[in-house]
């Protein structure tokens, strides 16, 4: 029986808790929220122990254990730094600071310690981006030249949001969402596969704006963004992100045989597709009907749609806690999470006028996970 706290009670909690019941040997030892009587719902809904405070739950939390970051944003600096500090290796939610200068700091602090340090989002080891990772290395649509990947998730802010809770009872944190931004909470979900995929990102050129500025009182993040991602070796690649566009979560990698797609970033059993292009006659086109690439054999344990997804996102504590046992490198590693980081705060932060940037930190391709070799 593998132990883990959790930190954070709130709306993407119980997404956790849906997963981790897909790995029994996974026990969750303690829980603590400031807000008490959400830990009480989310602990009372679970069966789980709540604990008051946070040296409370570095008591409850076996020595050199993980502990997963599940609070707002704007609160995983400190935590995350407390969590480090205290001997503990952290699972972050994403993003893992909202400020590079932070991100710098905590995995100065984890390779200081021999910790573990990681981040969401996780999907990159579900089964959809590795089979994917596995057509592109197989060479199935040629040499990919150009990726167009999309998440833009419709017009949010007039969405019934308020409506929206937890099994729990948490509610949509929509001022979270729309004070962080989209790109900061969903850039991640394709960044990663990508990165992973290809490595590191030399230099992004990109532009954001906020288009709905009345969202939400005060200082709001852009709602929208796009990027252009120059990879020091791979194709180039065009990223979207937005909470007004249409919904559109589909990737194509185009390469000199065809395109591969995915159509869903949120769906870890989302089918990997091929277009072979051929000329008929003087035409170049590609073919109507798409064949499915899969992987053989089992993959990963998976969750049942629940709201917008159907992730596990259990897939990512369980990597670390499996690294831990076999005293390797998690495959999410913190200079995975340190560039993820970067490149996802080079898009948000762009404007309108910053233009070219080049990217410092750098990241190897992921090791694929053992059933997609």
């Amino acid at each position: 029986m593998t132990a883990i706290s959790i930190i954070g009670c709130g709306f993407v909690a119980d997404l956790y808790m849906r997963s981790l019941a897909q790995f029994p040997d996974v026990r969750v030892v303690g829980v603590y929220d400031r807000d008490s009587a959400r830990s009480d719902a989310f602990c009372s809904h679970w069966g789980l122990v709540a604990v008051g405070s946070l040296d409370a739950l570095f008591d409850a939390t076996p020595k050199g254990g993980v502990i997963l970051n599940l609070t707002n944003p704007h609160a995983h600096f400190a935590l995350t730094k407390a969590c480090l500090e205290a001997g503990f290796h952290v699972y972050s939610e994403k993003p893992l600071a909202t400020e590079m200068v932070d991100a710098l700091a905590l995995h100065a602090l984890a390779k200081e310690k021999n910790l573990l340090l990681a981040s969401a989002p996780c999907s990159v080891l579900g089964e959809a981006a590795q089979t994917l990772a596995v057509a592109v290395r197989a060479d199935v649509a040629g040499t990919p030249r150009l990726i167009y990947a999309e998440l833009d998730d419709g017009f949010i802010p007039q969405a019934p949001f308020a409506k929206w809770f937890s099994e729990s009872g948490a509610p949509w944190p929509a001022e979270d969402e729309f004070r962080v931004g989209c790109t900061l909470e969903h850039a991640g979900y394709y960044l990663s596969w990508l990165i992973a995929m290809f490595g590191t990102v030399r230099r992004v050129v990109a532009a954001s704006a906020d288009l709905v500025p009345d969202k939400i009182a005060g200082d709001g993040a852009p709602d929208f963004s796009v990027a252009t991602l120059f990879f020091e070796n791979g194709p180039v690649a065009r990223l979207t992100c937005s909470i007004v566009a249409p919904h559109d979560h589909q990737i194509r990698i185009i390469g000199d045989k065809g395109v591969l797609a995915v159509q869903q970033a949120w769906d870890n059993n989302a089918k990997v597709t091929m277009r072979k292009r051929v000329t008929i006659r003087r035409r170049l086109l590609e073919l109507p009907f798409a064949k499915r690439f899969r992987l053989k054999g089992p993959t990963h344990p998976k969750v049942g749609r629940w709201g917008a997804a159907s992730m596990n996102f259990a897939l990512g504590p369980v990597e670390m806690l499996d690294a831990l046992r076999e005293g390797r490198e998690s495959r999410l590693s913190a200079d995975f999470a340190l560039h993820l980081n970067e490149v996802t705060l080079a898009i948000q932060n762009a404007g309108d006028s910053t233009g070219s940037q080049e990217m410092q930190t750098r990241c190897a391709v992921m090791e694929p996970m053992p059933w997609a070799k």
